[in-house]
């Protein structure tokens, strides 16, 4: 099993979530420690050492390092907003 890092600003995203959509999103994130590669992930263009999942109408960006799945930043799916965040998060 996989260890979890969430990032700060991933965090406090997830926490702002109503509880049935924060439910889902956190669900998916404990699922990412059982198997890092889900048939649903895709792997970032640009960015290859990062996967990205879906979960309902918000999208999860993550990697895998050594035992760790690092959460690098979670939001709306069909909103640019994860991506611009997710060009802000420290490496």
């Amino acid at each position: 099993m996989y260890k979890l890092d969430i990032t700060k600003a991933a965090g406090k995203f997830i926490r702002k979530l109503n509880a049935k959509q924060f439910r889902q999103v956190v669900s998916k994130i404990l699922e990412l420690r059982e198997e890092v590669q889900p048939h649903d992930s895709k792997q970032l263009i640009g960015s290859p050492e990062y996967r990205r999942v879906d979960m309902g109408e918000y999208r999860i960006i993550y990697r895998v390092e050594k035992d760790t799945v690092k959460i690098a930043a979670v939001g709306k799916r069909n909103d640019d907003d994860v991506y611009r965040r997710f060009g802000r998060k420290d490496k």
